[in-house]
């Protein structure tokens, strides 16, 4: 989710530093702006980077069986949890 939205933001303050002529707009300096824009993409690539790295850290494997025990007649359950 968080890509999209910074190579949007990396985009559009590329156009503002680089591609418009006149850089002040009643008082505004459009090429810092584009230069702000540009430094938060870059920064919620980035989030979104460690976000995902974030939430694969923090699965687990569970394997679970049941059975019924031949001799006794109960019922055995057997649960394995395996951390990654």
């Amino acid at each position: 989710m968080y890509i999209g939205l910074g190579i949007f933001l990396l985009v559009l303050g590329a156009i503002l530093t680089f591609a418009v002529g006149d850089q002040s707009v009643a008082g505004l300096n459009l090429e810092m702006i584009g230069y702000i824009l540009m430094a938060g993409g870059v920064l919620a690539i980035l989030l979104s980077f460690v976000m995902q790295a974030g939430s694969r850290r923090g699965r687990v494997t569970t394997t679970r069986e049941s059975h019924v025990d031949p001799n006794t007649g109960t019922r055995v359950d057997r649960t394995e949890i395996d951390p990654r």
